[in-house]
């Protein structure tokens, strides 16, 4: 086995072998994208050698934050491609989510180092990928995958628009994770961070092709469902809810146990703009809050 895969539990590590991609050459131009992290979309161009990873000053790779070590990682390019190595970091580096020792990296891979995580593109037209990339940022919320606030409030309102020009309902959830804070304030903020992940997780796995689910705050997200009532609004936000109630989240050996509330408003007549429709959303949301939490309200 020349490459290592190993998953890091609190009591074992398994290794899986991973094959080298025949497509990725050393000579490959390459680049890493920051997608998560204090400057997203910055471009880290690979024309080094050897690449440090790490929250020292004199890192080749400069990553300030709290949960990243001095040292953290490398990169380096060898004759079949190139290779994340950990350096016996605190808190240890994941390629797309797996905990890794020593990596061959392949086009696309997410390497997350902390609260940062940067995205591995090689390929013959790096320049091509890369402006991809940053499209792909301006409209998605890196850390969960949903669409961010922006591209949301677009969409809201081209939906009001077209509601209210043909008469098709449509409506809104809104929710948020219940004392976020504390997950944070007990585990860390790296808790923190997989449980936005394993939000952001359900509820695409949840929703419709045509529905568009956005992370709108901290630990604020937001369905639009067009072509469906108030009632169709209540559905969703229960079988939301449900979920997340039923599905404790694992974070390095942890169980962290999650709730949701939730808020539903549907398109009337007599309602003018998006924020008006979120507005009315996000009082249920609230008023889920102070009954209790772990509800939902319309």
């Amino acid at each position: 086995m020349t490459q290592d895969d190993r998953r890091i539990t609190a009591d074992s590590t398994v290794i899986t072998a991973v094959s080298p991609n025949p497509l990725i050459q050393a000579a490959s131009p390459a680049c890493l994208v920051m997608i998560v992290g204090t400057e997203i979309g910055k471009r880290i161009a690979l024309e080094q050698p050897s690449l440090v990873l790490g929250r020292s000053s004199s890192a080749d790779v400069h990553l300030d934050l709290d949960n990243v070590s001095r040292s953290h990682a490398t990169i380096e390019r060898t004759k079949q491609g190139w290779i994340l190595k950990d350096l016996d970091s605190t808190n240890g580096t994941f390629v797309n989510e797996l905990g890794v020792r020593e990596r061959m990296l392949r086009d696309g891979d997410q390497i997350r180092i902390g609260r940062a995580t940067l995205k591995f593109l090689t390929s013959g037209n790096v320049e091509a990928q890369y402006h991809e990339e940053i499209y792909r940022l301006m409209t998605l919320d890196g850390l969960t995958q949903l669409h961010n606030r922006r591209f949301f409030e677009e969409a809201l309102d081209r939906e009001l628009a077209r509601s209210k020009r043909y008469g098709h309902p449509f409506a809104l959830v809104v929710f948020d994770i219940d004392f976020f804070k504390r997950i944070n304030d007990a585990h860390g903020h790296l808790a923190g961070d997989a449980v936005l992940r394993r939000m952001g997780a359900l509820v695409r796995g949840k929703v419709r092709t045509n529905d568009t689910a956005a992370r709108v705050g901290g630990e604020e997200f937001a369905v639009i469902l067009p072509e469906a009532d108030r009632m169709g609004g209540i559905a969703l936000a229960e079988k939301l809810r449900k979920m997340v109630a039923s599905e404790p989240i694992e974070h390095e050996g942890v169980t962290i146990s999650v709730t949701i509330s939730l808020g539903v408003a549907e398109f009337v007549p007599g309602i003018e703009s998006g924020e008006e429709l979120y507005r009315l959303a996000d009082e249920k949301l609230y008023d889920a809050k102070r009954s209790g939490r772990n509800q939902v309200r319309s």
